[in-house]
């Protein structure tokens, strides 16, 4: 497995926003949509929140997925695109950090409300041959974007520039000045999951396997299992390091949602542990996905986890476990 070497600087670092205490509570119920091949994205303009993390990590709601943007003297690291629909106003935002290059793009899964601004971003970077940028994911996402459709022979790259595809358990770089080990998750929200774990700064981005106030979307037609989940999860918890009292330490980027730390996952892998159990229970029993439904097994966990216009109901969560568990598609 190769380490990418770190560049030059280029250009010298605006100078960021000062950290406030109180940021956590600014970005507490934006949510966006999930987007999935099909869908459009809604007709409203961008609303964008930029928002530190720790050290020199931010978090960018609004575009789609919530993006991680990692900033140093060598350039920009983001975690996700978002919607192509928002990339100019997403690309603006990183401007207000910095003045040097997005160098690499790490897609933590296939869905376009994560990846769908690659390609119009790669449009919106001035070509550096000394310093292309890059984009790094899991081969089951490539495999996925390129497959033949139809019948038809499988398509080239369609994100335009170089994929540095892995396909190990993990692939490391080391980028302004801190080791960046990104992890592939097996069969969790989709089979192409990846989690970004930023170690000096002790931030992780999750992708959608971690989505902190609404039920997951277990992908089973793209490879999704709540077995995967609950170890995808399971190993985040292990990267993990609170502070005191259990808060602060390493901090949490949702797929969607508010910034969270080490107690949030943990309560959101228990809930996924409990319907899990309790609709399996029902399996083993012989009933059927409308019997279960039928006994409500996410009732507890419904104000928690569903809003009006929810993308993940209750019932549809039930579904997508009941179909996991059974091996259906």
């Amino acid at each position: 497995m190769s380490r990418l070497a770190g560049q030059s600087p280029a250009d010298s670092i605006k100078a960021a926003p000062a950290k406030d205490s109180s940021f956590r509570i600014a970005c507490i119920g934006l949510l966006t949509a999930v987007i999935l091949p099909g869908q459009q994205p809604p007709p409203r303009p961008a609303e964008l929140h930029l928002l530190p993390v720790q050290s020199h990590i931010y978090m960018l709601v609004g575009a789609g997925g919530n993006i991680t943007l990692q900033i140093g003297k060598q350039g920009v690291l983001m975690v996700d695109s978002g919607l192509a629909a928002y990339t100019s106003a997403a690309y603006a935002e990183v401007r207000k950090l910095t003045n040097l290059p997005v160098r690499y793009i790490i897609n933590t899964h296939v869905h376009p409300d994560h990846l769908g601004g690659n390609e119009a971003l790669a449009k919106l970077i001035p070509p550096n041959r000394a310093q292309p940028l890059a984009v790094i994911m899991n081969e089951n996402v490539l495999n996925r974007l390129t497959a033949p459709a139809a019948g038809n022979i499988a398509t080239p790259n369609p994100l335009g520039f170089p994929v540095d595809e892995y396909y190990l358990p993990f692939k490391s770089l080391h980028y302004n000045g801190e080791a960046v080990i990104v992890y592939h998750e097996p069969n969790a929200h989709t089979d192409g999951d990846s989690v970004v774990l930023f170690r000096g700064s002790d931030v992780i981005a999750t992708g959608d396997i971690f989505t902190p106030d609404a039920y997951p979307f277990i992908d089973v037609a793209r490879g999704g299992s709540v077995e995967g989940e609950l170890k995808a999860l399971t190993h985040i918890l292990e990267l993990t390091v609170p502070a005191n009292n259990e808060e602060g330490g390493t901090l949490v980027i949702p797929g969607h949602g508010r910034l969270c730390e080490e107690t949030d996952v943990a309560e959101f892998r228990d809930m996924v542990a409990i319907v899990r159990d309790r609709i399996q229970d029902g399996i083993r029993k012989g009933e059927t996905l409308a019997q279960i439904k039928a006994h409500r097994p996410t009732l507890d966990y419904d104000t928690e986890y569903m809003q009006q216009g929810s993308f993940v109901t209750g019932e549809m969560f039930v579904e997508a476990v009941y179909k996991s568990l059974m091996g259906e598609k």
